[in-house]
């Protein structure tokens, strides 16, 4: 089975002075994947920039580069893909995932996800909060489960009580927060176990089909966790939705946490302060060939 999607996310900076020059990167292009293809991938910048280049950074994610040495007081930056996502079909069976206190050995570019990054601190504190889901006989992903389930029912999604710079553990202490936050936090209390975990980017249906509830987050980029489990790989889940990840989600990029993979950051000269809009739609695309002539015509 495969669901198409048409995926537009746009960025509008206006300035309060003059922009001079300025360079950018941009993460916003979906992941290519066994379960996921780009038909087609778009991204207009206005003003044009005078050089612009692409590459894959560490973590295989495609990143774009590009410079605007014409001044200016506003910037548009507008991301358009054609993405179809296949069922993974992927076998969940929490009691064949391995106990998770014993951890075999990995591969670095597993291991990498087990330690600590700019968003996520490994701390007694987040350990303890882990500690009830992960009893002497349970496995990684069951454990990993438990915990998603306590965070959705424990933590509160308020979009005004936090910013990209909250610390995980304010989250703790309040309890509510956006999905990026859910995801450093349960990565925070996986990793302070040990166990390897990262940070992923993307997006979610914006209109679910007939009868399935619309999940939080379809309004914005939204962020989620995959676990690694030696039996099945990588195994994501949405902790502020409470699901295993399917086919209502685009994957954007993954990395350590949030500041491996921010849809778009930039070195200016002048601008001082600045307002910033974001928008987002997900929509299926129940023809992909049309869907990718009318990405051009937009």
């Amino acid at each position: 089975m495969i669901a198409a999607y048409k995926v537009r996310h746009d960025t509008h900076y206006r300035y309060t002075t003059i922009v001079a020059t300025s360079q950018h990167t941009a993460c916003l292009k979906p992941r290519d994947l066994p379960y996921q293809h780009t038909r087609v991938h778009q991204l207009l910048v206005e003003p044009g920039p005078s050089s612009a280049s692409e590459r894959v950074d560490y973590f295989g994610n495609i990143v774009d580069h590009f410079q605007i040495v014409r001044p200016h007081t506003e910037l548009s930056v507008s991301a358009r893909s054609v993405v179809e996502v296949h069922d993974r079909q992927q076998p969940i069976d929490p009691d064949a995932s391995g106990r998770w206190e014993h951890l075999e050995a990995m591969s670095s570019d597993v291991a990498q996800f087990r330690f600590a990054s700019p968003h996520v601190p490994l701390t007694a504190e987040m350990r303890a909060f882990a500690e009830p889901s992960f009893p002497a006989s349970q496995t990684i992903l069951g454990g990993a489960l438990d915990l998603m389930h306590r965070i959705h029912a424990g933590f509160s999604f308020d979009a005004s009580a936090t910013n990209v710079s909250t610390p995980v553990t304010r989250v703790l202490a309040e309890r509510r927060g956006v999905c990026q936050d859910f995801a450093h936090f349960q990565l925070s209390c996986l990793r302070s176990l040990g166990l390897a975990a990262r940070y992923v980017s993307g997006y979610l249906l914006t209109d679910p089909p007939p009868g399935q509830p619309r999940l939080i987050g379809a309004d914005a980029s939204h962020a989620w966790i995959a676990v690694y489990c030696p039996q099945h790989g990588w195994v994501d889940l949405d902790p502020t939705n409470d699901v295993v990840v399917g086919q209502r989600h685009v994957t954007l990029a993954w990395g350590r946490d949030y500041s491996d993979v921010s849809p778009l950051r930039g070195v200016l000269l002048g601008g001082a302060d600045h307002s910033l809009h974001v928008s987002v739609s997900v929509v299926p695309a129940d023809d992909p060939i049309q869907a990718i002539v009318q990405l051009g015509s937009d």
